[in-house]
C-alpha cells in the first residue's frame, strides 16, 4: 500500500491546498494530510480549526485523512509509515526553498521522497498569507478559498475585533 503525506501549516487552507489534496490523492493509496502545530508563527486558525476544516472539504475522499503533527516531517512519515512526502510549488522561487528540504528530509531518512505537484494555473497565486493579509484588510479574497472558508475568517476577525 503507498502512503503518502502532505503537511504544510495551513493557515487558512486554500484552492491551492485542495487542489493538491486532491491530485495526491489519485495517486496514492492513502494520503494524511498533517497539519503543522508551528511555534514559530502566530496562525490565524487554531490547529484543531484547521484540521476541522480540511475534514470538512475533503470528506468525499476516503483514502484521504487529517491530523496534527509536530517537529520533523520525516518522523511523521515514519510515524505514518509513509514513504513520500507531498509538495506543492507554485513558482521556482517555491521549488528553490523545497528543493533544500527535500534533499535534507532525504538525508535524515533516505527511504522517504518527495514528490512535487506544480500548483494547477488557476491557483499559482494563491497563498494563505495572501488570503490572511487580505483579510486582514478588508479585501476580496473569495476567489482563494472556499465559502466555508471564507465564513469562518471574517468570524475570526470579527471576534478578534471584539476582543480588543
Amino acid at each position: 500500500m503507498s502512503i503518502a503525506v502532505y503537511p504544510g501549516t495551513f493557515d487558512p487552507v486554500t484552492y491551492g491546498h485542495i487542489d493538491i489534496i486532491r491530485r495526491a490523492s489519485a495517486v496514492f493509496d492513502s494520503l494524511v494530510v498533517g497539519v503543522l502545530k508551528n511555534y514559530t508563527k502566530t496562525p490565524m486558525f487554531s490547529v484543531p480549526e484547521r484540521v476541522e476544516m480540511i475534514g470538512e472539504l475533503i470528506s468525499d475522499l476516503p483514502n484521504v485523512s487529517v491530523t496534527s503533527f509536530e517537529g520533523l516531517v520525516v518522523d511523521f512519515c515514519r510515524d505514518c509509515g509513509a514513504r513520500v512526502i507531498i509538495r506543492g510549488v507554485r513558482s521556482y522561487a517555491d521549488y528553490e526553498y523545497e528543493q533544500i528540504m527535500a534533499q535534507t528530509n532525504r538525508r535524515l531518512m533516505p527511504e522517504v521522497d518527495t514528490m512535487f505537484l506544480t500548483t494547477s494555473p488557476e491557483y499559482s497565486y494563491v497563498s494563505s498569507s495572501a488570503v490572511r493579509e487580505l483579510a486582514a484588510f478588508k479585501g476580496d479574497f473569495s476567489a482563494f478559498v472556499p465559502d466555508s472558508i471564507r465564513d469562518r475568517i471574517y468570524k475570526k476577525i470579527m471576534e478578534e475585533k471584539n476582543e480588543r
